[in-house]
């Protein structure tokens, strides 16, 4: 997966995607569900924010693989797009790889072709 730009960016969407999930489903609920001013309350402020830093460091690491692979021509601009979307929303990083790998395939299917054709 991390041979090609395009598994590359996959790769980086589903850790970045898991991130926000760990966020969103363990370390948010840690700090609002409990008491206000518990201690349980008081650790779930550290755990959003060292969780919330960390997933802040993997969209960033998303966003310039993703401008690395369109800056190397494999993925057009639309799916710059898509995957800027897709790390907005929740569980979109997961939707889009799908797309992504199949687009990937067919890209490669046809420059191979492409490649035997000029044989």
């Amino acid at each position: 997966m991390l041979k090609t730009p395009v598994g590359r960016i996959r790769a980086a969407g589903l850790v970045e995607g898991v991130s926000a999930l760990i966020l969103f489903f363990i370390a948010m609920p840690w700090k609002y569900l409990p008491p206000r001013g518990s201690e349980t309350a008081m650790i779930g402020e550290q755990v959003v924010f060292w969780v919330g830093s960390f997933h802040g460091a993997l969209f960033i690491l998303y966003a310039i693989v993703t401008f690395v692979g369109w800056g190397q021509n494999a993925i057009t601009f639309r799916w710059v797009v898509y995957a800027a979307i897709a790390a907005i929303v929740p569980f979109g990083p997961f939707v889009l790889d799908g797309p992504l790998k199949r687009y990937e395939q067919s890209r490669q299917a046809s420059l191979a072709d492409t490649a035997s054709a000029a044989r």
